[in-house]
């Protein structure tokens, strides 16, 4: 990895500080755990899709069916992603469901195997020791409750739909820009959570100003800043540096909850989220390595960027936010 320009390096550590701020908001949020996926969702479709309307109208139109298919199970599984995720953050610590939703590049390479793409040793390596983390870190939780340990496999479930929603993104985002992709993909993750809060009845409005106040941080955060200023640092900045970077969320999400929410982790928890830091720096690294040396940086570049209109947080393998 290559040392970022001095330019980038503030960039950089906003981006990731407003990608950080995602679970300690989502936790501090007086409101239903749907409603507030839904929000953040339809807020950020609001702000991208007029933009999408009028400068890319022609290819909206231009659409191939194939296009529309994916882009639209890709906000499925987005919308997927957050109704699993932001419930999490009610039952488990912010710490576990940050670095459990940050599993993601696990199951990327599980996916990029299962099409039969070649992942790399050290990638293997990384997989195993993020799992010996997870394994870790459950233990610890279920020890606390079984409600910690629920929340656990919830934000685990997250990671599993984000990492088929950046395998799809990637594939659209090949031939569609980044504004009408993402345009597509929030409303349709809009309109799947607003079909599961009717579903499991939890109300879509009825907050207070406060809760209305940390949705849009929530939104101008994580949803829109963060994952633009990292797009933003991708033409000068090498990918699996910004990837390596991202994770840096888990940490800065654990101390955000513990000044400001007054989580304190057990210190048991410790080693199994640093089990699962050091394996996904190696999953990451191995799969930009690979990526960079097969398909050139510009390649790794544009499937960086597909996956980081997540909301979060990337190549194949690299991490998403939640």
């Amino acid at each position: 990895m290559h040392r970022p320009p001095a330019k980038d390096v503030p960039i950089l550590a906003l981006a990731v500080l407003g990608v950080g701020t995602s679970g300690p908001l989502i936790a501090a949020t007086r409101a239903a755990p749907l409603a507030i996926a839904v929000w953040r969702n339809a807020l950020g479709a609001a702000v991208l899709t007029p933009f999408a309307l009028l400068r890319h109208r022609e290819e909206l139109r231009g659409l191939r069916r194939t296009e529309w298919i994916t882009a639209l199970l890709a906000g499925l599984m987005l919308g997927l992603h957050f109704a699993t995720w932001t419930p999490s953050l009610s039952m488990t610590s912010v710490a576990s469901a940050t670095a459990f939703v940050a599993t993601q590049p696990m199951f990327a390479a599980f996916i990029a195997r299962l099409r039969g793409e070649h992942v790399a040793a050290r990638a293997w390596l990384g997989i195993v020791v993020a799992f010996l983390g997870v394994i870790v870190l459950s233990g610890v939780d279920l020890h606390l409750s079984q409600r910690a340990f629920v929340g656990d496999l919830s934000a685990l479930c997250a990671a599993v739909f984000a990492a088929i929603y950046m395998t799809l993104g990637a594939r659209v985002r090949q031939t569609v820009s980044l504004t009408s992709y993402t345009s597509i993909c929030y409303s349709t993750a809009s309109l799947t959570l607003v079909a599961l809060a009717l579903i499991t009845r939890q109300s879509l409005l009825g907050f207070d100003g406060s809760a209305w106040l940390k949705i849009c941080a929530l939104t101008a955060g994580a949803q829109l800043l963060g994952h633009t200023l990292f797009n933003r640092v991708l033409k000068t900045t090498s990918p699996t540096v910004v990837s390596v970077v991202i994770l840096l969320e888990v940490p800065i999400a654990a101390l955000i909850a513990l000044f400001w929410l007054h989580q304190v982790p057990s210190i048991w928890a410790l080693p199994g989220a640093l089990l699962i830091l050091a394996g996904l720096v190696a999953i990451s690294t191995a799969g930009q390595a690979r990526g960079a040396a097969e398909h050139g940086a510009e390649g790794a570049d544009a499937a960086f960027e597909a996956a980081a209109s997540s909301g979060a947080h990337h190549a194949a393998l690299i991490p998403t936010d939640g």
